[in-house]
């Protein structure tokens, strides 16, 4: 199959809280700037935060087996052994073996309850549960369903605009391929990518260093081969950035407080850009747009 070339632009938003009417700001920031057939791909971090998708960790009260995996599973197994099986950086490897106890137990016990025991043994974003780019003790759930809240934003997009356009939900977590076989670790509600095994698929991609590519959580529009599914998801990242930082550590250290010392009105005054442009071009250069 013939690969198509896409370039991106991603775009500034305010930052998106809880309750905020997300749908007129995409249709504000899109005025002007979209044409028929582009891909609007938007951050599912920043659509369950603004749907009120998220969990305040402080007053979880968290198992024995949320301890046993914040202290054994996390510091010593992902700190000395998996994580450097699966090469993780020399820094995260030092955050996870001094993982926190009391704060880590908690977030653990949110995993175990809302996404399962495999994706619970993830060191870090858990079935797609994230702490970065929120405040505090706050941690945002994956989306239960991503089809329809693309599809609610696509129609209105296509009914204000008069335009034909696709919406793409896309995820940092990794998809990981096998010459036609792609899998990740996390739940997607796009065809052809298989979740299993929770934090082992991780393991596995990783360790055999398959190529790997940001996430497309939900897709709806035109009809979409999924190579180019996930490609256009890793475009989207790159384009995007990690607005205050890739995860809560680098988040608090951003800010120099504590990792449930940052607040929501740090956040608002740091650039974020959770919608993205995506567009099939015929053409080798483009001065303005990222390309893939």
């Amino acid at each position: 199959m013939k690969k198509s070339r896409f370039i991106a632009k991603a775009i500034k938003t305010p930052y998106w809280t809880p309750k905020i009417n997300y749908v007129n700001i995409i249709l504000k920031v899109l005025r002007g700037k979209i044409r028929n057939g582009d891909i609007i791909a938007i951050s599912e971090k920043a659509l369950s935060t603004a749907l009120g998708n998220l969990i305040d960790e402080q007053n979880v009260k968290p198992s024995l087996l949320a301890k046993f995996i914040a202290y054994f599973w996390m510091r010593i197994v992902w700190g000395y052994f998996l994580g450097v099986l699966c090469r993780l950086k020399s820094e995260t490897l030092i955050r996870l073996r001094n993982y926190p106890l009391s704060a880590g137990a908690k977030h653990k016990q949110v995993a175990l309850t809302y996404v399962g025991f495999l994706q619970a043994l993830m060191w870090g974003s858990e079935g797609g549960i994230d702490g970065s780019n929120l405040p505090y003790s706050i941690v945002s759930l994956p989306l239960k369903n991503p089809i329809e809240i693309a599809s609610e934003i696509r129609n209105v997009v296509r009914k204000v605009f008069g335009l034909d356009i696709s919406v793409m939900i896309v995820d940092t977590d990794r998809t990981f391929n096998f010459r036609n076989f792609y899998f990740t670790y996390r739940r997607t509600a796009f065809k052809h990518i298989h979740n299993f095994f929770g934090f082992i698929a991780y393991v596995l991609g990783s360790v055999v260093r398959l190529r790997s590519w940001a996430t497309p959580v939900a897709f709806v529009g035109e009809e979409i081969h999924v190579s180019e599914a996930v490609r256009i998801a890793k475009l989207v990242d790159r384009v995007r950035g990690y607005g205050v930082g890739r995860n809560v550590w680098e988040m608090a250290e951003k800010f120099n407080v504590r990792l449930n010392e940052v607040s929501w009105g740090m956040l608002k005054k740091v650039v974020h850009k959770p919608v993205v442009i995506v567009r099939k071009v015929h053409f080798q250069r483009h001065s303005k747009l990222s390309r893939i």
